[in-house]
């Protein structure tokens, strides 16, 4: 089975084709600036990246441009767009509608139409994807894999605000969680390398990046998540501030004299590690600064790695125990530095790190020493790949 993986953004559409016989990718790129002046930038297989510019004014002709370079002969992988036999979307927010991914049907769109506002930014363009998909590629069976789906697990006392209850029933305001794909496929991959089965392990997964969560999972099921209700909620991240004192939004906005969209600017765009170091939001340039004696950079990292060691030690109090803590995504795959300081402190657990298995950068590793209670493990993440699986299940039943 062959599927087309889809993720869009509101001017921009990633893709990857899958073989799923031996789950290889046949040729993946992202189409940038739709709506503006488009190009697409390809690569076929292991192959060099190639730069297509073209007039992208909107999804479906940024579809037609995906399906027609997938059949050039030179530029693509496939004779006919007919070897197409499903398509996997990326849905950001699912509501308390969908636990898990969905055939795509009329019913399901009705419903992700109701989820707009709950992520207004991002449902619309997966949800103009999708219509995209079904008139380029009329009859081609869809599914949607939703971030927030594998938390949907979560018992009540989890999800639920200490707000008025009608706020739940009225709003539907409660946790979410988000990255759920990420962590579902990193969990899985965890029990493969531990060779265990997945419902006997309790595991904490972090997903780290210029979005970052964490994710307490017992017996492969979500039982708690430190993003909310949105993203912004849970860890220091780039831009979002993560945890604070809901009542800093009213101060701000009453001495800066802030409106809605002004506050809801400052917290998700000019926060984070970025408002606190004031050198950017990539870990990479905060380190290097840091390195140089910049002692706002060194705050900013010392403020990251304390929210994720709080996060750990909370959920394994949740968990009662915990027998693994994986690493995911740019900064948990990619910095030795910061996984040590992370698990520094955590010795009473019976966690004990190899300093020299540790210094990997994105590949899969189980970096404990031997004889270590706790299992501490880098686990590349592959969003698309754990789209693509669910597809072909789904398609297949």
């Amino acid at each position: 089975m062959k599927i087309l993986v889809v993720n869009c953004g509101s001017s921009s559409l990633k893709y990857q084709l899958f073989d799923m016989n031996g789950e290889q990718v046949l040729a993946k790129g992202i189409v940038e600036r739709i709506g503006i002046d488009g190009v697409l930038v390809h690569q076929k297989g292991e192959g060099d990246k190639v730069k297509i510019p073209n007039n992208i004014p909107n999804h479906k002709v940024a579809i037609e441009l995906v399906i027609n370079t997938l059949t050039d002969k030179e530029l693509g992988v496939l004779q006919d767009i007919t070897e197409i036999e499903a398509v996997g979307h990326r849905v950001v927010h699912g509501g308390e509608a969908f636990s898990q991914s969905v055939l795509i049907d009329d019913s399901v769109m009705a419903t992700l139409n109701k989820c707009i506002e709950l992520a207004p930014l991002h449902n619309p363009p997966n949800i103009m994807g999708i219509e995209a998909c079904a008139q380029v590629l009329p009859g081609v069976k869809q599914v949607a894999v939703f971030d927030t789906a594998f938390h949907q697990t979560m018992p009540k006392k989890s999800f639920i605000y200490s707000l008025p209850y009608e706020a739940y029933e009225k709003y539907s305001i409660r946790r979410y969680g988000f990255h759920g794909t990420s962590h579902k496929y990193v969990a899985q991959q965890a029990a493969n390398l531990l060779g265990k089965d997945l419902k006997d392990l309790k595991i904490i997964t972090c997903h780290l990046g210029n979005g970052a969560s964490i994710t307490a999972i017992d017996g492969g099921k979500s039982v708690d998540t430190s993003m909310g209700f949105t993203p912004l909620e849970g860890l220091t991240m780039g831009t979002r501030c993560g945890d604070i004192d809901p009542a800093i939004v009213f101060y701000l906005m009453k001495k800066m004299d802030l409106d809605f969209d002004g506050i809801n600017d400052y917290l998700n765009k000019k926060s984070g590690v970025l408002g606190i170091s004031g050198v950017s939001s990539d870990f990479r340039d905060i380190e290097s600064a840091a390195a140089e004696g910049n002692e706002r950079a060194q705050l900013a990292l010392d403020v990251f790695i304390h929210k994720v060691k709080k996060y750990i030690g909370a959920y394994t109090a949740v968990l009662g125990g915990v027998d693994a803590i994986v690493f995911t995504a740019g900064l948990g795959e990619n910095s030795p530095e910061t996984r040590e300081a992370v698990l520094k402190g955590f010795e009473y657990l019976g966690l004990e790190i190899d300093t020299e298995k540790n210094k990997v950068r994105g590949k899969a590793v189980n970096f404990s020493k031997e004889g270590s209670k706790v299992q501490a493990l880098v686990i590349p993440t592959n969003e698309e790949l754990m789209i693509a699986r669910d597809t072909q299940a789904i398609v297949k039943k």
